[in-house]
């Protein structure tokens, strides 16, 4: 998405920043490959990127593999740096379609609904996990209704994608990457119509969230652990 913020001289910068500086150093990091880019709507046309969650790396890896900018909210801590270091961060992240979100604001998960759709509304695409946060164990965990909401909301297709490999080029607790590679897949749209006709509300939300998750699990090969990110987290963070 166009940022109608942003003057000629900073989209200018965007595109070096992105074509230049990040994404030949993150090709070169994770020998990235890809397959089933045929299935992510060109630009213009609006799209939701639901894909698995391995580390910080996927919202990097997930724009370079779909062949086109791909918005995803980030912290908003990211945008407030001073100094050389900040300005390149903040450069950084903006080049990567990364827009803020003040996380500890209660009114943030309705904020970034009402945000995503307008990406979409613009025909850009909006990257979302389902899981919600990164997975700690690796294996694959209960969506969240959100990509579902955002969908229906939005009528966008639903593009799901596995990436495999960042959690080895960059895990949760590391704090500099390491060469590794990197594949992500796409794949075909996932069918919300021939759902919306079998399911009603709740039911509907949590049958497209599974159609969601299913379609990145065939794909990423991950184990399946039905519990949700956030609670098996917590787990193997206290007992670490």
């Amino acid at each position: 998405m166009s940022d109608p913020g942003l003057g000629e001289s900073n989209r200018l910068l965007d595109g070096a920043m992105r074509y230049v500086v990040i994404g030949p150093l993150v090709r070169g990091m994770t020998m990235l490959s890809v397959t089933g880019r045929e299935h992510v709507p060109p630009d213009g046309q609006a799209a939701i990127i639901a894909s698995n969650h391995l580390s910080f790396l996927d919202s990097m890896v997930i724009p370079l593999a779909s062949g086109r900018r791909v918005s995803f909210l980030g912290k908003a801590e990211y945008f407030r740096g001073t100094g050389l270091s900040g300005a390149f961060v903040k450069a950084w992240m903006r080049s990567l379609g990364t827009i803020p979100v003040e996380r500890a604001d209660a009114r943030a998960a309705a904020d970034s609904l009402a945000v995503a759709e307008r990406v979409l509304a613009e025909g850009g695409a909006f990257g979302i996990y389902p899981e919600g946060t990164r997975s700690r164990d690796g294996r694959l965990h209960r969506g969240r209704t959100g990509v579902a909401r955002l969908a229906l909301a939005s009528r966008a297709p639903i593009i799901p994608c596995a990436v495999r490999g960042t959690d080895r080029v960059q895990p949760p607790d590391a704090r500099l990457p390491r060469p590794a590679k990197v594949r992500v897949s796409f794949g075909p749209p996932v069918d919300v119509a021939s759902l919306e006709a079998q399911f009603v509300k709740a039911r509907l939300l949590r049958a497209i969230t599974d159609a969601v998750t299913d379609a990145i699990g065939a794909m990423s090969g991950q184990e399946r652990s039905g519990r949700y990110a956030s609670d098996v987290n917590a787990e193997l963070e206290g007992s670490s």
